[in-house]
């Protein structure tokens, strides 16, 4: 299974973001999306999951051999794809276990062990203890806890975060940090769109960084980027 994304253009009705964005993600890999704000992370993460607008104008986004570049959502959450959105996005006037059982899920990978309801809760105690609690009451690190077991619960081949440090403490981000570190050394695959460069290089084997001109300018690994900062000092100014 491999996510190959090739020469994407991607825009919106009054402008274009993208303009020539190169990915892939091997099975088992994890891969780090890198970039200033505004740059087209989101868009490119909207785009492999099939989310409008945006409009993919040029290239192709192939999973698993599949050409996927224009498929609805629902069709790209039956091939695998599930997606963390940046802000949560958990349904408040669900409770914290309706959140889990009411997404469609897949049958798990022969080799994977399916994620249940227990199972989520096992991985995120804080969630057992919030079990009947309306999603919108729960804190903000909570409701982010809920957004990836969520996603979890459709057993995903890919496993895509849009932002997932975004405006979480420092506590709650040390415990979000080794849970996705416990999901990648799993096997499962992770595209992680991210601000938090410290995060992104814990997680992700892999980077790609998208630059001012919306084009997948510097790929390379983590330990690249750790050996050799000036990638990072040069598209994102830090």
């Amino acid at each position: 299974m491999t996510l190959e994304v090739s020469d994407l253009h991607v825009g919106y009705a009054t402008a274009a973001v993208l303009h020539g964005v190169d990915l892939t993600v091997g099975d088992g890999q994890s891969v780090a999306l890198l970039g200033r704000n505004g740059m087209g992370k989101t868009t490119l993460v909207r785009s492999i999951c099939g989310l409008r607008p945006p409009t993919v104008a040029r290239g192709s986004i192939v999973f698993g051999g599949e050409d996927i570049t224009r498929k609805a959502p629902f069709q790209i959450s039956r091939v695998g794809i599930a997606l963390v959105p940046q802000g949560r996005r958990v349904f408040g006037s669900l409770t914290t276990t309706e959140n889990l059982t009411v997404v469609p899920r897949r049958r798990a990978a022969s080799a994977g062990e399916p994620w249940t309801v227990e199972r989520v809760f096992e991985f995120f105690p804080r969630l057992a203890d919030r079990s009947k609690q309306m999603a919108r009451s729960l804190s903000g690190g909570e409701q982010q806890m809920l957004a990836i077991g969520r996603a979890l619960m459709t057993n995903p081949r890919l496993l895509i975060m849009d932002e997932p440090s975004e405006g979480l403490a420092p506590a709650i981000l040390d415990i979000i940090q080794d849970r996705l570190a416990e999901l990648r050394s799993s096997g499962l695959s992770i595209l992680l769109a991210e601000q938090n460069v410290d995060l992104a290089l814990d997680i992700a084997e892999h980077v790609v960084i998208i630059d001012d001109t919306g084009r997948s300018t510097w790929t390379g690994t983590a330990a690249q980027l750790r050996a050799d900062t000036s990638p990072l000092e040069q598209y994102l100014g830090i």
